[in-house]
């Protein structure tokens, strides 16, 4: 029989109370918080039937009251650029297991790279009263959070630092990662190498374009305006500034991608030319280890990110008050085949 026929119906968004609890059960409502919070002081026998109602009612404590008298909400939330690039899914993982561990629940969501959803999002998670945020900024300006940080909420900032004030930051070492996988290019005898990368405004962007020019220059090599393409990391743009690179009277011989996504493209167009063309990609992708040739890569360490970060909110929350610091994590270069093609001879 349903719960129609029987004259009752659900009313969603509703949900059981002590009181419901107490009633059915026969009882009062002090022997039912003193069950439900493991207090002594109430018979085998009434300690049955005030479960039996918990469990025919679905009754949950709720535990908004008890966790705002200790001042926190032991919940934190979590800012991503993008819930659909794998790059975040390690990261994510980390933080939650970070969280568990202090037994704190982890809330996120994506900005979708707008600044303006990302204050959305950060202050709409700052009225639920999370303890401390984790944030992959798509704003450069952050001035919006000193009200928040003021009144005691922990920030720390991953991936790209903070825009115009002070704050935790855990980064990958972008510039020497981009340096390595230029002179590692350089190494194998390329001298045109051209640099596909994402937005300008985009701190990490800005740092590997730092590290290919560092790379070239000290090997003394010149870098023609035409070889370098900042922008959208759409396959349609990305595919555009690696032709021209490729079909220019004096083409690059070899293609350094700023980014996973970037990284993808060039490998679809470099598999329909006729010669080959090196590649090293900045981060590691899925089945990049499987296509041919393999992909040489500068990959970063989401998940130890993650922790770092995870790990600095939660002692911020335990008191320690040291001045903002920014935490570099290194890269490594994994060659596996893309990256140790030689020029093709003229």
């Amino acid at each position: 029989m349903t719960d129609t026929a029987r004259g009752t119906s659900r009313r969603y968004g509703t949900r059981p109370t002590m009181k419901d609890v107490a009633a059915r059960a026969g009882v009062g409502l002090k022997t039912v918080s003193r069950v439900v919070n493991g207090e002594p002081g109430v018979t085998p026998d009434t300690e049955r039937r005030v479960q039996e109602a918990i469990t025919a009612l679905g009754f949950r404590r709720n535990d908004s009251a008890r966790i705002l008298r200790k001042g926190r909400t032991a919940s934190i939330g979590l800012v991503l650029e993008d819930l659909a690039d794998p790059f975040y899914g390690p990261l994510n993982r980390a933080v939650e297991e970070v969280a568990r561990s202090h037994g704190a629940l982890l809330i996120n969501g994506s900005s979708a790279e707008d600044p303006s959803r990302e204050q959305e999002l950060v202050l709409a998670l700052c009225a639920r009263r999370v303890d401390g945020l984790v944030i992959i900024p798509a704003a450069d300006d952050h001035r919006y959070l000193e009200p928040e940080i003021t009144a005691g909420i922990a920030t720390v900032f991953v991936d790209r630092p903070a825009g115009r004030i002070d704050a935790d930051a855990v980064l990958s070492d972008n510039f020497g990662g981009a340096r390595d996988a230029v002179a590692h290019l350089i190494a194998h005898g390329h001298r045109r190498i051209g640099f596909i990368g994402d937005q300008p405004r985009i701190h990490t962007a800005r740092e590997r374009l730092r590290g290919y020019r560092a790379a070239m220059a000290a090997a003394g090599l010149p870098i023609d305006d035409s070889w370098v393409s900042l922008g959208s990391t759409a396959p349609d743009r990305v595919r555009a500034a690696a032709t021209t690179m490729l079909d220019a009277p004096e083409p690059v011989t070899a293609l350094f991608a700023g980014n996973n996504r970037v990284t993808v493209t060039a490998v679809r167009v470099l598999g329909e030319r006729p010669r080959p063309v090196a590649l090293v990609g900045f981060d590691d992708f899925e089945l990049a280890d499987l296509v041919r040739p393999a992909i040489t890569v500068v990959a970063q360490d989401p998940a130890h990110m993650g922790r770092t970060a995870a790990g600095l909110l939660f002692r911020r929350l335990d008191g320690i008050e040291d001045p903002p610091r920014r935490t570099e994590i290194p890269t490594r270069l994994i060659a596996r085949g893309s990256g140790e093609i030689p020029p093709a001879e003229d």
